[in-house]
C-alpha cells in the first residue's frame, strides 16, 4: 500500500515553518490532507531529529517535502505541494468520479426542471457541488480574477474533481495577472489560459488601432478576446459556472441558477450553464471572502469592484453602481461583453 510521509521544519522557537504551514492548509482545502499517512519533523539544528535525516538521506535541503512509498517501487520524493496536490487529485478524479472520464448520461428535460426546482433557492455550494459530482472536471469554472474566486473556494472544499478557465485578453490589469498566479498556487489548481486568435486580432488592430471601442462599442474587440476564447474553452465541457448575480447590473436581475446556455455548446452538444451565486449580494460575496480568508485582487482595495480589461474598467465612483465603471462611455444597458448574453 501507498505510503505518503510529509516532512515539516519545526523552528528553534517550537514554531513550524510558515511554508510547512501553508502546505498543509492547501492539502486540506483541496480536501487531501487525510492521504498524508505520516507527519516527520526536520528540527532546526538537531540534525539527529527523524525529518532531518530523511533530508540528508533524500538529499533535500528544504521543508516541506513528501516522501511517496509505493510497494517494489524506489522512494519518489516530492519538493513541491502543488505537484503533490496534482497528483492526487488527478488519481482522485479518475477513481472517484466516473462522469469525469466519459460522457455522462443526458440530462432530460424533467430532470432538468427537477434539477432547477431543487436548486432554486439552494446555498451556492449545493449548486456547485451538484454539478461537480455529475460531471466533475468537465464542468468548468469560468474564472475572471475577480469575486468569482469563490467560486474556486468552493469547489476546492468540496473535495470534488473541477477545473478552472481564464480567459485572458491580453488587456488586462498586472494585478489581475499577479493574482491569476496567486490563485493557481493558493488552490494548487492549473488554471486553463485562453487566449485570441492572432489573425482575427491582428487584423482588428491593423484596420482599427488599439482603442476603437471608444469610437465604436466594445462588442467587436470583446468578440476577438472574449467571446471566440470561451467557446473554444467551453467546447470540451458539459457545463459551466460563471459568477454571475443578479445585483450587478440592469442586465442581470434575471440570472438563472441553472439553465441550458443558448449561446453555446459543449462536448454533448446541450451545455449547462450554473451561476451558483446568482442570489447573493456583493455584501454575501465580501462577507463570504473576509471570513473565510480567501484571496482577491489587489484592485479592489483600490476602488475596483467589476474587474474586467485594463482600458475598460475603471475605479467606482460614490453612489455609482458596481458595473458602471466598465464601458462607462456606453449606455448602461449595452454592457455585457457577449459572454453571458440570453439567446431567445
Amino acid at each position: 500500500m501507498r505510503k505518503i510521509t510529509m516532512v515539516k521544519k519545526l523552528l528553534a522557537s517550537g514554531e513550524p515553518c510558515a511554508k510547512c504551514v501553508q502546505a498543509q492548509e492547501l492539502l486540506e482545502r483541496r480536501g487531501l490532507w487525510d492521504r498524508i499517512d505520516e507527519v516527520v519533523w526536520a528540527k532546526e539544528g538537531d540534525a539527529s531529529s527523524p525529518g532531518a535525516q530523511l533530508a540528508e538521506r533524500y538529499q533535500v535541503e528544504l521543508a516541506p517535502f513528501f516522501v511517496i512509498t509505493d510497494p517494489g517501487q524506489p522512494d519518489r520524493v516530492l519538493t513541491s505541494t502543488l505537484k503533490l496536490v496534482q497528483e492526487l487529485g488527478a488519481a482522485a478524479g479518475s477513481a472517484g468520479n466516473g462522469a469525469a472520464a466519459g460522457p455522462p448520461p443526458e440530462l432530460s428535460e424533467a430532470e432538468l426542471r427537477e434539477a432547477q426546482a431543487q436548486l432554486a433557492s439552494a446555498p451556492p455550494a449545493e449548486i456547485l457541488s451538484w454539478a461537480l459530482r455529475r460531471y466533475g472536471a468537465r464542468c468548468g469554472i469560468a474564472f475572471s480574477g475577480a469575486e468569482d474566486v469563490v467560486l474556486i473556494d468552493l469547489a476546492a472544499r468540496s473535495g470534488l474533481p473541477y477545473s478552472v478557465f481564464c480567459l485572458d485578453t491580453g488587456r488586462l490589469h498586472e494585478e489581475t495577472y499577479r493574482f491569476l498566479d496567486r490563485v493557481r498556487a493558493f488552490y494548487g489548481v492549473e488554471l486553463q489560459i485562453m487566449t485570441p486568435q492572432p489573425e482575427p486580432l491582428q487584423a482588428l488592430v491593423r484596420k482599427k488601432g488599439l482603442f476603437s471601442f471608444f469610437e465604436d462599442g466594445h462588442g467587436e474587440c470583446c468578440g476577438i478576446r472574449k467571446v471566440e476564447p470561451l467557446k473554444r474553452a467551453l467546447a470540451p465541457l458539459y457545463a459551466w459556472a460563471s459568477g454571475q448575480r443578479r445585483d450587478q447590473s440592469p442586465t442581470r436581475t434575471d440570472v438563472a441558477v441553472l439553465e441550458l446556455d443558448k449561446s453555446f455548446s459543449g462536448a454533448g452538444g446541450k451545455l449547462l450553464k450554473l451561476n451558483p451565486l446568482a442570489a447573493w449580494t456583493s455584501a454575501q460575496v465580501w462577507e463570504y471572502i473576509r471570513r473565510e480568508k480567501v484571496p482577491y485582487n489587489s484592485l479592489h482595495d483600490h476602488g475596483f469592484i467589476s474587474i474586467g480589461c485594463q482600458p475598460c474598467t475603471r475605479p467606482i465612483r460614490p453612489g455609482e453602481h458596481e458595473r458602471a465603471a466598465r464601458w462607462w462611455w456606453e449606455d448602461a444597458t449595452q454592457r455585457e461583453c457577449g459572454l453571458h448574453v440570453k439567446k431567445a
